[in-house]
């Protein structure tokens, strides 16, 4: 395993125990809002505040883009970390959040690990080695059909500009598939998609913290990934289509039947 890769393993599990300890009693935990259906707690901030302080002793002069804490400074290596991906959940006692960290170096993501801390579960991935779980090799589903498939997604939850697209898209995606889940997670779910539990996944306007690891562990389990527009600035956009090879072309056509330029 790739030495980086291990720090970021070590960092995400540190993570983990700081909100698994809350979770034990969220009622008392300080709550805030950063906008319209969008909260951080003080758990939030404990965790990004621990992965930081774990990779700045060992990368004291790479960069860390946060949720809560933002851009630390300009570097050719950035960690992009979501400290608890799920806030929602966790603050409702839905055990369905992660921990996410990725490694963006000169542009290019190349480690990755999206942590769940309520079952153990282990994403990782290195650029060109492979996506794992729990340190054993997975790979996309191969459904060949989308009407065998079942999609993860998110809702828009925060700015309803294109609630309107959305629900054309999922209406036509729901009467064409196996089913839709909407799990709360976007991290989770792109590593839903790289184990074949999902067999694609998409979202509008999701942020770079969101996606950044579980996008690439999806292509290091031989998915595909982009934005709308078939071209890989899904990372800058927060556009998202991640798929198994067999069910892209048939899904990309769907959200392109709708998408407005906006979104493109």
């Amino acid at each position: 395993m790739h030495p980086t890769l291990n720090m970021a393993i070590k960092a995400a599990r540190r993570a983990g125990s700081i909100i698994t300890r809350a979770s034990e009693d969220i009622g008392s935990l300080t709550v805030s809002d950063k906008g319209y259906n969008d909260f951080v707690s003080e758990v939030d901030m404990a965790s990004e505040k621990e992965i930081i302080r774990v990779l700045k002793v060992a990368y004291p002069d790479h960069a860390f883009l946060g949720e809560e804490s933002g851009l630390s400074h300009q570097a050719d290596n950035v960690w992009i970390i979501d400290p608890l991906d799920g806030t929602t959940n966790f603050l409702h006692g839905i055990p369905q959040y992660s921990v996410s960290i990725a490694l963006e170096q000169k542009g290019d993501i190349t480690q990755a690990v999206v942590y769940d801390p309520n079952r153990n579960d282990l994403f990782t991935a290195t650029k060109g080695q492979g996506a794992y779980l729990n340190q054993r090799r997975i790979r996309v589903s191969n459904k060949a059909k989308l009407k065998d498939s079942i999609l993860g997604t998110g809702f828009p939850f925060r700015d309803f500009k294109h609630l309107p697209v959305y629900l054309k898209i999922f209406e036509e995606v729901i009467r064409g598939t196996s089913g839709v889940r909407r799990p709360g997670s976007a991290a989770l779910d792109l590593a839903y998609v790289a184990a074949g539990w999902f067999d694609g996944f998409f979202e509008i306007n999701l942020s770079k913290w969101d996606i950044a690891a579980g996008g690439l562990i999806v292509t290091e389990a031989g998915g595909i990934v982009s934005d709308f527009s078939e071209k890989p600035g899904w990372i800058d956009s927060g556009n998202i289509v991640a798929t198994n090879p067999k069910i892209y072309d048939p899904l990309i056509k769907i959200i392109q039947s709708h998408i407005t330029d906006d979104l493109t």
